[in-house]
């Protein structure tokens, strides 16, 4: 892989959701990143987050495979690990063993909740780790129960991007100074910093501890989503007074007077149901002629279907066919470097033996390990 991170090896111990993305970050930005999957694991080349990886399988119920995978972990960099606190402990596998191999090893672990603290040691989601962070709360309509914002703040946002980010400080740490360490990424911690801006505006008193009732969170007119009469959506978030002032001129409210009150939060209702009355005269494609490219700060709704296909996505690439579907395409971009097209997911195993072969194993011993059912 070429990339930034070229050059960086990363064991990735397979998990679900959080941690697979980190791998997949890191791994999209040149770093080689090998999964350690467990018996009987399968990949698909259609998911993103096991693209531009090499695999082996390991039997971590056996000495021999423990063995294996403490090698890997002397070769590596960092290693990625997303089981609850202690199991990596159990295994032999824990900080203390694997960075007297490996003094400069990045040691990164990805929990919901923490590698301490009362909820330690219990199952969660991240509908939990948000619950908890108070990041829940504020999405949702006014008078209605939160809304789930599907698992993007605490598995992607606060989880996996956070450990990636995480890792790739630690290891910029170790290359300076020779010195690994262990990063203790919770999805609670890393949702809490997500919400930075919303627990800044709240303690300047600027905010409503309630959700639906503030400016970014559905309460004003300005900023919201709107059905049109063809029943598609559309995005308005015309802030600034110059883009609200535009607003009002591309929908022929700058002579309603009723709209000089943009700011003020008791006129956001009224003004929410006349914009509703409006939006619903015309299909989302008239719109986006009125209103697409403007400085308004307007956007349709496009589902999954459609935004791969939309002009300006198009033209940057947003998204690429990998494995036969379509996948988000590695963000950022970088002026001095390029990533490579992301590669599918393997078929799990397929790098064993030359994995263990650069390991030190020859032909012989890589045998002994298949047939004694450490390696898959």
């Amino acid at each position: 892989m070429t990339g930034p991170l070229k050059g960086i090896r990363i064991v990735e111990f397979a998990g679900l959701g959080p941690g697979p993305f980190a791998g997949m970050m890191l791994a999209d930005h040149g770093a080689e990143v090998i999964r350690i999957d467990r018996p009987g694991a399968a990949l698909d080349p259609r998911d993103p987050l096991s693209r531009n990886r090499t695999s082996i399988v390991l039997d971590m119920k056996n000495p021999e495979a423990l063995k294996v995978a403490r090698e890997l972990c002397k070769s590596a960099d960092g290693i990625i690990e997303g089981y609850r606190p202690g199991v990596m402990e159990r295994l032999g596998l824990g900080p203390d063993v694997l960075l007297a191999d490996n003094p400069k090893l990045v040691y990164g672990r990805m929990t919901g909740w923490g590698q301490f603290g009362p909820y330690a040691q219990a199952a969660g989601h991240d509908i939990n780790y948000i619950a908890l962070s108070g990041v829940l709360h504020t999405v949702g309509r006014a008078g209605e129960k939160p809304v789930p914002p599907v698992n993007y703040v605490g598995d992607f946002g606060g989880g996996g991007m956070m450990l990636a980010f995480g890792m790739a400080s630690a290891l910029l740490h170790a290359a300076k100074t020779g010195e690994g360490q262990v990063i203790d990424c919770a999805m609670t911690d890393g949702s809490a910093v997500l919400a930075a801006m919303t627990w800044g505006f709240f303690g300047a008193g600027r905010l409503k501890d309630e959700p639906g009732v503030n400016m970014l969170d559905t309460g004003a007119h300005f900023y919201d989503t709107y059905t049109c009469s063809d029943g598609k959506f559309i995005s308005i978030g015309s802030i600034e007074p110059q883009f609200y002032a535009l607003l009002r001129e591309k929908t022929g409210l700058d002579k309603d007077p009723a709209f000089d009150a943009q700011m003020d939060p008791s006129q956001w209702g009224p003004l929410k149901d006349k914009l509703a009355t409006l939006f619903a005269t015309k299909t989302r494609d008239e719109w986006c002629a009125i209103m697409e490219m403007t400085d308004i700060c307007f956007a349709p709704v496009l589902s999954l279907a459609e935004a791969p296909q939309h002009p300006h996505n198009v033209k940057r690439e947003t998204f690429l066919t990998v494995g036969g579907v379509v996948q988000p395409a590695p963000a950022p971009r970088y002026s001095a470097t390029v990533n490579d097209a992301p590669r599918a997911a393997p078929t799990c195993g397929a790098d064993a033996d030359a994995l263990l072969a650069g390991l030190g194993y020859d032909a012989a011993g890589i045998a002994a390990l298949r047939d004694s059912g450490a390696v898959g």
